[in-house]
């Protein structure tokens, strides 16, 4: 018999000085048994980073149509997509065709680097692509806190994360590897 995800309750409080932004969610985060603490701590900043009121988790890992997270309007079309990891080429450019925009959070430090390297060129026509680079060494020191009710505060100001959870506290800044084009 396959496990099954294991549920995590979440108080997530975003302050964004940024985008003035501040409000709190109530989020279930389902992790499904391949995912690592560290990746699921990645879809928490990914969330945190383009916190409004309908952005949502998806089915991800066990859903290969779905993204994440997203935010779709109230007709159905996929405004926000937003993947975290190492997508293939081919996944990233069916995501762009699909929404308005698409981020790309990844985190495995050379290996991302190594990743971006060998499909930027192939990237080049997605105009409404964002690849983010988040350091490993922060979202592990998060992980290794990940509880199943936690309480985590994020604040954000000039393009630099302050993430608190009960027991310890990062500062974060992403990389943004590439910006959506005109």
């Amino acid at each position: 018999m396959a496990l099954g995800a294991t549920i995590y309750k979440t108080e997530l409080h975003v302050s964004d000085t940024d985008r003035h932004y501040y409000d709190s969610h109530t989020l279930t985060i389902a992790r499904h048994p391949s995912e690592t603490a560290e990746r699921m701590m990645v879809r928490l900043i990914a969330f945190s980073m383009n916190a409004q009121e309908n952005l949502a988790f998806t089915k991800g890992i066990s859903d290969a149509d779905e993204p994440d997270i997203w935010l779709k309007d109230l007709t159905g079309a996929i405004d926000l997509w937003i993947e975290v990891g190492q997508p293939t080429e081919t996944r990233i450019l069916k995501a762009c065709g699909r929404a308005k925009q698409v981020i790309v959070y990844c985190h495995n430090g050379h290996a991302s680097k190594l990743w971006w390297d060998g499909v930027a060129n192939k990237l080049a026509r997605a105009k409404n692509l964002t690849v983010v680079f988040l350091s490993p060494d922060p979202i592990r020191v998060l992980a290794a806190h990940i509880k199943r009710n936690m309480v985590l505060h994020v604040n954000i100001q000039e393009q630099e994360l302050f993430i608190s959870t009960e027991d310890d506290q990062v500062s974060l800044v992403p990389a943004v590897w590439r910006e959506p084009r005109s």
